[in-house]
């Protein structure tokens, strides 16, 4: 079996007898150490691995349609403040890496003042449709990755608008105008399922929402079964009509109190299942959830700057979980720069070796 066959068994709990080798990005520092340490620059990072990249996305622009014009602002050696491409303004630092820091909104208060802006911008369009896109559709015939379809986001995308701040009063103060930005979402979403499921073989919705960080959701989970489940029900349905039984959302943070309103609306393979500083653990998770639960992810990258000693009692911590079906080792996220090339090349061999 090649990487996709190997994930898509698993994902259904079918005998096999390794794991896939999938290769996801380290962080722009990690990547910068590797290229010192001997990563070629040219080539990409999975074949030099050996690995499959994370997934082969047959995707319609879901995006803002036309995006915002950018607009500088402010302009230092040091950072730029500028009106991004979803219409938010953010300082952007230009000598570190991390997140940018978000200045305003153009949507504002719990009326959403703005809103209708962004209404307009996600309606179904077939200017939407990639240049490419029969080409990628070809190639995922041959493809070695899970082949995805893109889900967006019930309530992640939101929150990157509004800001987290107004979301919690939209939450409570206009529950209406919550439902029917997410509502809107949806509804473009099942169009660009409409144009692709007919056409090409899927193996796995793939959607977004990073909403949970070290202590929870930053939405009630009541809230998010009011508002998000409902449309996560929507595409599930959509995606199942034409044999596709992989949902997966990808969530940073601790998921536990929304994960059963998302098994409940047909989200079954969770993504990256981060283990931080709560030690959330795949088979803890397993045991809780039963097997309707996938997992795609859960080893803890933090291991892999400790030494090749750390790294295999981190693959054997997880040998169980393997063993029982329905979970695909991937590191938990971006490989953090402390992993060295050496290192994360010792982690994928030993993976190799691994026979359940």
């Amino acid at each position: 079996m090649k990487n996709r066959e190997l994930y898509m068994a698993l994902m259904n709990y079918e005998k096999v007898d390794r794991m896939p080798i999938i290769h996801w990005a380290g962080w722009p520092e990690t990547y910068r150490r590797w290229l010192k340490e001997g990563l070629p620059e040219k080539v990409s990072q999975a074949e030099f691995f050996g690995a499959a990249p994370l997934n082969y996305p047959i995707d319609i622009n879901l995006g803002l349609f036309p995006a915002f014009e950018e607009e500088t602002l402010e302009d230092t050696e040091e950072y730029r403040i500028f009106r991004q491409s979803d219409g938010v303004i953010a300082q952007h630092w230009k000598k570190r890496d991390c997140i940018p820091h978000f200045v305003d909104f153009t949507i504002k208060g719990t009326e959403g003042q703005g809103w209708s802006e962004y209404k307009k911008r996600l309606q179904p369009d077939k200017k939407r449709i990639p240049a490419d896109f029969f080409e990628r559709i070809e190639k995922a015939k041959s493809a070695d990755s899970v082949v995805s379809v893109n889900t967006a986001s019930m309530i992640g995308w939101i929150r990157n608008w509004v800001g987290v701040e107004n979301l919690a009063y939209i939450a409570y103060d206009n529950r209406d105008l919550l439902k029917e930005m997410s509502d809107t979402i949806t509804d473009l979403v099942l169009w660009s399922l409409d144009e692709i499921l007919p056409k090409v073989k899927i193996d796995t919705g793939w959607g977004w929402e990073d909403i949970c960080f070290k202590n929870g959701p930053l939405l009630s989970p009541d809230i998010f079964k009011e508002v998000a489940v409902p449309n996560y029900k929507r595409i599930a349905e959509k995606l199942r009509s034409h044999g596709v039984k992989q949902y997966l959302v990808d969530c940073d943070g601790l998921v536990d109190a929304l994960l059963p309103h998302w098994l409940d609306a047909g989200v079954n393979t969770m993504f990256p299942l981060e283990i931080g500083t709560w030690n959330a653990d795949s088979a803890e998770y397993k045991k809780r959830f039963g097997k309707e639960l996938r997992i795609f992810g859960g080893i803890n990258k933090n291991q892999f700057g400790k030494g090749k000693e750390a790294i295999d009692a981190e693959i054997k911590r997880r040998l169980p979980v393997m063993k029982e079906g329905g979970f695909v080792p991937l590191p938990d996220h971006l490989i953090p720069p402390d992993v060295s090339l050496d290192n994360y090349r010792y982690y994928l061999d030993a993976l190799r070796k691994v026979r359940i």
